[in-house]
């Protein structure tokens, strides 16, 4: 289907980020992005951690990868970003794959000129090609990760619902600070997403008061449940909403693309997204998110 609605916003970039591993970062960016691209939105994946889990989650194997140049060709100069793009089953999301060649990025551009500014220029090609660029982070906040937060128009945190969750964010924020201060003072918050929610505990309410209770309006309404079918389609090399669309996590994924869309005040035309009843009115421009309610979130 071809693409009806005019690009508004071309190439907003927002990164997705958080130096602490195993929170779903990955599962985010990958599931938001076919939201988005479902909700009739051009959309580009660039996979910037040498795990290349993103690459994968989306059905670009290493084999794959490794069959043609990636995000790491392009961050040192060897082809166009553009070479690197590759289409996914969802109609409108592509992506730029990465694998273990990524690792050496970080060596090679230590000594290079303006190291920090590799990605922002390699995406200047590409940037009115698309309504949103994805980034997908390392869980580091070394070379790759200053290099997506310099290119970056946004940054968005997910969050894991449990104890340690805020440990780690004083040093994030200390690294948006620096980068605000040298490389990009335009960067701004797209706000913290809680991931990973079980509703049974009441450690994960606690985590979730305490979040909101200190960060205010930049928390998501949408909150992202513990859900096996999550875990499960990244393995299956799909979004969620081609593995599951009645999961738990496909309705929750949907509901953030939808405030996504809102807190940027997307001015198109109102698009169609599947639900578990098939089709129904899609991500418009002024929907109010439902209210988080920890009863429903929790998975069953």
């Amino acid at each position: 289907m071809e693409k009806t609605a005019k690009i508004a916003h071309p190439g907003k970039m927002v990164a997705l980020i958080n130096q602490k591993g195993g929170v779903g970062k990955t599962t985010s960016t990958v599931n938001l992005a076919a939201s988005l691209a479902l909700a009739d939105r051009k959309i580009l994946v660039l996979d910037f951690d040498p795990q290349g889990n993103a690459s994968s989650a989306l059905g670009i194997d290493r084999q794959a990868a490794s069959s043609g140049p990636t995000i790491y060709n392009a961050l040192i100069g060897e082809v166009k970003l553009s070479e690197t793009v590759r289409p996914t089953e969802v109609d409108g999301l592509f992506v730029s794959p990465a694998n273990a060649d990524l690792t050496g990025a970080e060596i090679e551009l230590v000594t290079a000129f303006a190291r920090e500014m590799k990605l922002k220029a390699a995406i200047a090609e590409v940037k009115d090609q698309y309504d949103y660029i994805l980034i997908d982070c390392p869980p580091s906040l070394g070379l790759l990760t200053v290099n997506a937060l310099t290119a970056a128009d946004s940054y968005l945190v997910p969050l894991q619902c449990e104890y340690f969750a805020l440990e780690g964010l004083s040093q994030l924020i200390n690294t948006i600070g620096l980068i605000r201060q040298s490389t990009n003072p335009n960067l701004k918050e797209e706000g913290i997403l809680l991931t990973m929610f079980d509703g049974k505990t009441n450690l994960a309410n606690q985590v979730v008061d305490e979040v909101r209770k200190h960060f205010g309006e930049q928390v998501y309404q949408s909150v992202i449940p513990r859900n096996v079918r999550l875990s499960e389609c990244s393995s299956f090399g799909k979004p969620i909403m081609l593995y599951d669309v009645n999961s738990k996590g496909c309705s929750a994924y949907l509901s953030l693309a939808n405030e996504f869309l809102a807190r940027n005040q997307q001015l198109e035309m109102p698009a169609t997204i599947p639900t578990m009843a098939g089709e129904a009115p899609g991500l418009a421009t002024k929907v109010t998110p439902p209210p988080f309610n920890p009863a429903t979130a929790a998975e069953i």
